[in-house]
């Protein structure tokens, strides 16, 4: 078993180190990605305290590789920050806005003195009162995104306010955005990388490595996923454990792990096929991931991105982070495929969380 090692510092910022925080690791899989990615035998490191849940994923990519594989498809992506203004009131405002969305190329220009990489592709406004809450959605490249937004955001601002004096400034941050909390707004208009995923199994599959059948799952996925979440409050989110596999992934890759909150807002959809196979697949609307930035230049972070081929220096921008985003789905996936076919059977889960977490220890 590997162990990632964390460096924490002091408020000065220095090389003083004053503890480490340890978690474990390990790659599992393999998997076999088709679609937007197209890969064989690709393991994944996974770094987390649950020990249960390698073997778990590794059984989920193991099904899907001997069923074809998980298609992987990057619906959209965007990295957001919003900002918050002041009118002397409400039809001031709207003035504002209406204005401002027809100078986009002028906020380019202003945008593109902070990064060659961020491109402004859309904005979103809400006046409440005489407040304006603006929500700006760029490209970033390979990062991530959070700190190239917000300083586009930051240069943006001064030009705003010279160009529509009756504004004024509230926050560089409104809660628009939306980051790090749960919300309906980055479901519905994205922030992040938007992937889905999906596989085919066939019945004897399921039975075989799975211990269950198609219909299971599906009337499982019904009661639990979608059912439950009605019942439990759940907001645009349908699934049974989506942040497990987003933290691993997250704290082996160097990403910022507090963006499990919004990433872990993903929908499982279940169904038998007329063939009587199971079609499977998990959409997660939300993932922050990143190749480049903060957290990458750790050498067992660079070592897990080269292993998943996400480093390619020949890469169009952008085109490492979105291939990272596409694992991160499907690892997500088979998670989800795993779990749930051990809650179709009475006992299973305690039974393996018992044996595997004692396994670990020993």
């Amino acid at each position: 078993m590997e162990k990632i090692t964390i460096l924490v510092y002091d408020n000065r910022m220095t090389k003083t180190i004053i503890e480490h925080a340890q978690i474990p690791m390990q790659s599992v899989g393999p998997f076999k990605l088709t679609g937007d990615i197209n890969t064989d035998e690709l393991m994944v490191p996974m770094a987390t305290y649950e020990t249960p849940l390698w073997p778990s994923v590794a059984r989920g990519a193991r099904t899907t590789a001997h069923a074809g594989g998980i298609r992987v498809t990057l619906i959209d992506e965007r990295m957001t920050r919003s900002i918050l203004l002041q009118a002397n009131n409400a039809s001031e405002a709207l003035y504002a806005m209406r204005k401002l969305e027809t100078q986009r190329s002028d906020m380019q220009a202003v945008i593109s003195q902070t990064s060659r990489f961020a491109k402004l592709i859309n904005s979103h406004f809400q006046i409440i009162g005489n407040l304006i809450y603006l929500r700006l959605e760029f490209t970033t490249g390979d990062a991530s995104g959070h700190n190239m937004a917000t300083q586009a955001a930051d240069n943006l601002f001064p030009w705003i306010l010279a160009n529509y004096p009756s504004l004024s400034y509230v926050s560089i941050s409104a809660n628009f955005c939306t980051d790090k909390k749960v919300s309906a707004v980055n479901g519905l208009l994205g922030r992040g990388k938007n992937v889905v995923c999906e596989t085919h199994i066939p019945a004897k599959l399921c039975q075989r490595f799975l211990k269950t059948t198609p219909q299971a799952l599906v009337d499982l996925h019904i009661k639990k996923d979608l059912i439950g979440s009605i019942v439990s409050g759940g907001l645009r989110t349908a699934n049974a454990h989506v942040a497990n596999m987003l933290l691993g992934f997250y704290l082996a890759t160097g990403q910022d792990a507090a963006n499990i909150v919004e990433g872990s807002q993903a929908i499982n959809h279940v169904e038998v096929t007329p063939e009587g196979a199971l079609y499977f697949s998990t959409t997660l609307p939300n993932l922050i991931v990143g190749t480049v930035g903060n957290g990458k230049g750790l050498d067992f972070v660079q070592k897990n991105l080269e292993q998943l081929g996400c480093t390619d220096k020949n890469a169009q921008p952008g085109d490492n982070a979105r291939r990272l985003a596409c694992i991160a789905g499907a690892t997500a996936l088979c998670g989800e495929l795993s779990l749930l076919a051990a809650q179709t059977n009475p006992g299973e889960l305690m039974t393996a969380h018992l044996k595997l977490e004692r396994a670990n220890r020993d």
